[in-house]
This record gives structure tokens, sequence and C-alpha cells, in this order.
């Protein structure tokens, strides 16, 4: 090649080189600036639902009880007469997405709400599986947000006879029902704000709270990692206890093995009274049973009660 072309050509690529050439360094930082910005735009444009408070109230938050074929009048009789309280019901109707019959009960107790079913019909899956019914502000909001912090929607959005429902499933396998009501409901508060009383594994309830508290607006009250095992049937052990609290109220949490004898685990909702005896008195005069207790740990003197019906609960009393 002619050298005196090879003089001009090459100055003139170093030359193009050098305007074109941008250092790796300003890539990145380039990248990463617009980066930065398009993450705080989407930041902005994403709807905040998880610094929403959806709860109403823990009155209107309900333990659902699924009570064997043909009981659910024994059942609430029992129940009333345990803890006093009224009634709202029962009525024939239904209550899922899908084809089925329930005679369907509200009992508005000092101590909690329940939300009484008693199929006619097969139950259709899932329902049976949810613990509670929360009664929320928004029931499409609570939904994605519930979507957004980690739960699972496992039955959509539908309309029952007087409202809207659906049911999430936080992980860990915890599922409530969210409903709204067409016509805003009005119940009195509680004399004492029961327990949703949950059983997890170590495995799962790491996941489990970074969900539920996101969801719940909640808070951690306390974190006992050396809890009496008396208290759930396991004396001269520990186990790891929370207690967590929000708007839909009182939760525990028993962190264990899944060694737990009966009827530990079965219970979905724990009532705190004033005189825990004076109160299983007026249980087995009502036709209720006492399954395990009273027993003394915690803090507390508990024990756990089956309802004609089926449905078992822990009844409390402070010490």
């Amino acid at each position: 090649m002619n050298r005196r072309f090879l003089r001009r050509v090459v100055p003139l690529v170093a030359a193009i080189a050098a305007l074109t050439a941008v250092p790796a360094a300003s890539v990145a930082q380039t990248t990463q600036t617009t980066q930065t910005t398009q993450a705080a735009q989407a930041d902005q444009a994403a709807p905040t639902y998880a610094h929403r408070q959806f709860a109403v109230g823990p009155q209107y938050d309900s333990t659902h009880v699924y009570v064997e074929p043909g009981t659910e009048q024994a059942f609430v009789a029992s129940w009333v007469a345990t803890f006093g309280g009224t009634t709202i019901g029962p009525n024939a109707t239904q209550v899922t997405p899908t084809p089925s019959r329930t005679l369907s009960e509200l009992v508005l107790s000092p101590v909690g709400t329940l939300s009484v079913f008693d199929y006619t019909t097969p139950v259709p899956s899932p329902f049976g599986t949810e613990r509670t019914g929360w009664l929320v502000t928004d029931l499409d909001q609570a939904v994605r947000a519930a979507r957004a912090d980690g739960a699972a929607v496992t039955v959509a959005p539908f309309a029952d006879p007087i409202g809207r429902d659906a049911v999430v499933q936080f992980p860990g396998g915890i599922s409530a029902q969210l409903y709204v009501h067409t016509t805003a409901p009005s119940y009195p508060a509680l004399a004492s704000v029961p327990e949703n009383r949950l059983y997890l594994s170590p495995d799962a309830v790491g996941g489990f709270l970074r969900s539920y508290l996101a969801f719940t607006r909640g808070r951690i009250v306390s974190d006992d990692r050396r809890a009496d095992g008396a208290a759930i049937g396991l004396p001269a052990t520990t186990y790891r206890l929370l207690t967590l609290t929000s708007g839909f109220g009182t939760t525990t949490v028993a962190v264990t093995d899944g060694h737990l004898p009966h009827p530990f685990g079965r219970e979905l909702t724990g009532y705190g009274v004033p005189d825990l005896g004076a109160t299983l008195e007026r249980a087995k005069a009502a036709g209720a049973s006492v399954l395990s207790g009273p027993v003394t740990a915690g803090g507390r003197d508990s024990a756990m009660v089956r309802f004609p019906g089926g449905y078992v609960a822990e009844v409390h009393t402070a010490r």
C-alpha cells in the first residue's frame, strides 16, 4: 500500500475513534442514571396499596365456623349461652360463586363475631379453608394490595346476596375472605378482641410475616422465642410465639415443628373472658366439652373447648 496514503489514513481513523469513543465508566453512569430515573417514575406511578389501611374494625372481622351438617342451631345456642350476644339469621342462601346451599347465621357476641355455615350441599372448594372474613374499605383495591404484598388470590371477587367477596391466601397457607356489603353494616364494639391463632413452621414464618404485616399494616408486639409449651399441650418444652396487632385485630403465631397433640392447631380463634372457670361451667352446661386444660402458662389461664357442631376454640383469662 502507498506509504503516503497510510500516513493520511491512520491519523484520520485515530481522530474518528477519539471523537466517537465513550469511556466505559460514562456508559455505566448513564445507564445507572437512566435506570434510577425509570425506577423512580415507576415508584411514583405504582399504587401504594401497602400503605393504605383497609381494615374497618375487629368487630367486623368474623371467624368462619363450618359446623357439622344439621348442627347450626345447637352450636349457636351453646355459644350464646356461654358468651352472650345476638344473632342474625339463619338464612338459607348461596354464599359461593358456584352453586351451593347453606344455612348462614351471623353471631355478634362480646368476645368476637362469627359467621356460621351449615351446608346442605357439598362445600365448593376452596371454601372451608378460609379462617376469617375481613370487612375492607375497598374490595378491589384490597385484592390488588394483597397480591402486591405476596398473597395469592385463590377466589377472585364475586357477588353474594348482600355484597361482594374474594379469598386471599398468605404464604404459609393462611387464607382470609375479604368482603364488602352493599349497605354498610353497624356492629357493636367488642368487650375483648379475639385472637386469630396461627400455627406455622420455621420455614414458613418469615414469608408469612412479610406478606401479612405489609397487607394488614400490622406490627409485631412481642416475639418470645422460649414460650412455655404447656400453653399448646407440650409441657416442659418451649416454642416461638409472636403476637401481632393491626386494624384487623390480634394475631398470635405459634412457630412449631408440627408435633402437636390434639386439639392444638385445630382451633381458629382464642377468646378472652374475665373468669375462665365460670365460662367453662357455662359452656359445659350448654353442651360444650373441655378438651384440654385449664392450664396456666404465658401469663394466662387457658383451655380448649369443643362446641356442638365441632367448632374448637381456645378460651383464656389473663393473670
